[in-house]
């Protein structure tokens, strides 16, 4: 006798915008609009950062990979959520969500320890500016890189496994618009105290660590800010730090509510709106942060149009 698959749900079925049936339209072109101005912004960013030689830096080079990550997990969720608007049934297969899931988180957590390698590169830019360029290396600077896609690669093959290995046989009506990691434990038959203990300690792990590094780094920054005599210098000190914290905020504010309380707490339409903002709206925003409050990017992306405008002969 052929063994019956203990999973026994083979799709799911998103409901996150069922109840919006006559704005779904409307959605899809605001989205739609974000998404592709979100692409084109990213896309300007990096091939600034890779033309123009004096953004050949650390700082920008982290800013870069941080584009790169941005523009990969919105790739992975908002074309499915844009094609969803427009189905008649918004459903993904069992191992489509298994695939979307574990590439959001392995994304989304490399973002994580990547914008605590941001601060710690801020933090030696302003406390040892004398040795910065020698220690932020290449070699440092790629390392930093690879140990930020590697713990997020651990991070997302544990939770993926812990989570598709349990069973669903009750219901595959997932009220949200991705495969995340809540409403999915929700549609299992049961979820094991384990399997949410061990995904809750590997959420500590991936947002309080980093942001405990990022905290750190930033009392030694302000110290040694407060320590310049001319009210100028605290300025430029500070404002190339401003961009970093305002991005640090909103992720890590948004991923905390989400991914650090009790399971007991889940509201599907609360962390719907949440998810919409930390996967569509703050990729589109932290590119504009980033270039339109750094006169140094500006003059680097108005010389780069100048190179394309009139290539030298």
């Amino acid at each position: 006798m052929e063994q019956v698959n203990e999973t026994s749900v083979r799709e799911f079925i998103f409901l996150c915008f069922s109840s919006l049936a006559g704005l779904q339209q409307l959605l899809f072109v605001v989205f739609l609009l974000v998404y592709l101005f979100t692409l084109g912004t990213n896309a300007i960013i990096i091939s600034t950062i890779v033309l123009d030689r004096a953004l050949h830096t650390p700082m920008y080079f982290f800013l870069a990979v941080l584009s790169c990550f941005e523009t990969c997990y919105t790739f992975v969720i908002v074309p499915k959520m844009l094609v969803d608007l427009l189905a008649q049934k918004e459903t993904i297969s069992f191992l489509g969500c298994t695939i979307q899931m574990f590439t959001f988180l392995f994304l989304g957590c490399s973002h994580s320890f990547l914008l605590a390698a941001m601060g710690y590169d801020r933090y030696l830019a302003i406390c040892n500016p004398l040795r910065y360029t020698v220690i932020m290396g290449p070699g440092v600077c790629g390392g930093l890189v690879a140990v930020a896609c590697a713990c997020g690669f651990t991070v997302a093959q544990i939770i993926t496994s812990l989570v598709c290995h349990l069973p669903f046989h009750s219901s595959n009506r997932l009220h949200h618009f991705f495969c995340d990691i809540s409403p999915v434990l929700k549609l299992a038959s049961h979820h094991p105290n384990f399997s949410q203990l061990v995904i809750f300690m590997l959420g500590v792990f991936v947002l309080v660590i980093p942001l405990l590094l990022i905290l750190i780094s930033y009392i030694r920054i302000i110290s040694a800010i407060m320590k310049i005599s001319s009210t100028v210098g605290r300025y430029k000190a500070f404002s190339t730090c401003g961009s970093h914290l305002i991005v640090v905020t909103v992720y890590y504010g948004c991923a905390s509510f989400i991914y650090l309380r009790p399971k007991s707490n889940y509201s599907s339409s609360l962390d719907s709106l949440i998810s919409v903002s930390y996967t569509i709206l703050t990729p589109l925003f932290n590119p504009m942060i980033y270039s339109l409050r750094n006169k140094e990017f500006k003059s680097a992306f108005r010389r780069v149009m100048g190179q394309i405008s009139y290539p030298a002969h």
